[in-house]
């Protein structure tokens, strides 16, 4: 049993789960590309305007999708922060790709657009954009200097599902549905999940098909279905990157209760935001820019120092509540030093490894919990 009485996540469940499950079970579509699938690849495609959307394993999967269809290879360079998970390095280091870390903001943990184009050489492929805690980068300047550069762009919208970019000219598009390509995860500890799942967004025409190759196996197994070949076989590289009919029924089940998730979750996270902002602080709260909504994947807090991280971490265990810090950069990995055999100083970068703590978001999450985190968090300013 566990020692803390408020987790730090938890995953929600609509109740459906089980029952789409069993109506997967009864059509005896097991193993993928079945009713559900489409259904979750509709959903995507007709509320966020993505021209096709394909379902994976995990966003892991469909990064190395991405990776793929880039065709990268040896020597090319692809830009990406190094505050971020490790599988957005991962996808591209395995088709030998150069990794350059961009740090993050000063305001924010996401990558600083504005160091991005000193990094841009002749070998750089692509730029990948991660929107941390569902909070959108600058995907105008992004676009801007890849068309400038004729570089090619992957949002890692892992953590963005329902969150939207305000272009200068008014117009509004879901992040996700910006770059050539994007990725979302359904981890268990994302707004969305099916326990661990991902998707494959293609904004990116020239990408569709040869995606569906790469999906089913690297065989044009798609196109058959669809009549327009007598035969399939193998006819490019690709793996197993589809997910089993029953994910997909897991994760219809949650798509179907999106905007009742996204309403409790903003109603949480609204509400830290209101009870810290009425008291005198001593760490930063996070930064709402303007040109993204709020999807309110995580509540996160910046506190002035390692120690005084460690110590609130310490003083939240006393009182039985999980609060967790996040990634460790990966400039400063033991891999990636290992590989490049040098070392980058990356300060924002640093500072949010060392200092950012994510406070309990979830959608069981109690007032009572909320307001017993905040007086916890706020004893330790005395």
């Amino acid at each position: 049993m566990s020692q803390y009485k408020t987790l730090f996540t938890k995953p929600y469940l609509s109740g459906k789960e089980k029952e789409y499950i069993s109506k997967a079970l009864d059509k005896k579509q097991l193993s993928g590309n079945g009713t559900y699938t489409k259904k979750c690849q509709n959903f995507f495609e007709e509320r966020y305007k993505i021209k096709k959307a394909l379902l994976t394993t995990s966003c892991t999967d469909a990064l190395e999708m991405a990776s793929l269809l880039l065709e990268i290879k040896p020597g090319d360079e692809v830009i990406m922060p190094s505050y971020t998970f490790v599988s957005t390095a991962n996808a591209f280091v395995l088709r030998g790709a150069k990794i350059i870390f961009c740090d993050s903001r000063a305001d924010h943990p996401g990558m600083d657009e504005d160091k991005i184009e000193d990094l841009i050489t002749a070998k750089t492929k692509a730029i990948i954009p991660v929107h941390y805690a569902g909070m959108a980068c600058d995907m105008e300047k992004i676009m801007s200097l890849a068309e400038k550069h004729s570089l090619f762009v992957v949002e890692d919208a892992a953590q963005a599902i329902e969150n939207y970019y305000t272009f200068s000219n008014g117009e509004k598009k879901a992040l996700g549905s910006i770059g050539h390509l994007a990725t979302f995860s359904f981890h268990e500890t994302k707004n969305i999940s099916c326990g661990e799942g991902g998707l494959l967004a293609i904004n990116d025409e020239r990408f569709i098909s040869r995606a569906e190759i790469l999906w089913e196996k690297g065989t044009n197994r798609a196109s058959f279905y669809r009549g327009e070949v007598n035969k399939y076989g193998w006819v490019d590289l690709g793996s197993s990157f589809l997910p089993s009919e029953y994910t997909a029924a897991f994760l219809w089940a949650q798509l179907e209760e999106l905007e009742d998730i996204q309403r409790k979750r903003i109603e949480l996270w609204n509400f830290y935001h209101q009870k810290l902002s009425q008291k005198e602080i001593f760490f930063q709260m996070p930064t709402l820019v303007p040109y993204s909504g709020n999807n309110a994947h995580i509540y996160y807090i910046i506190m002035n120092s390692l120690a005084h991280r460690d110590k609130l971490i310490e003083s939240f265990k006393e009182q039985h509540i999980l609060a967790v810090f996040h990634y460790q950069s990966l400039h400063k990995s033991k891999y990636f030093l290992s590989q490049k055999g040098e070392q980058v100083s990356l300060p924002n970068c640093e500072r949010y490894s060392d200092q950012l703590l994510r406070l309990p978001l979830f959608y069981d999450l109690t007032e009572g919990e909320q307001l017993r985190i905040i007086e916890v968090l706020l004893k330790e300013s005395n």
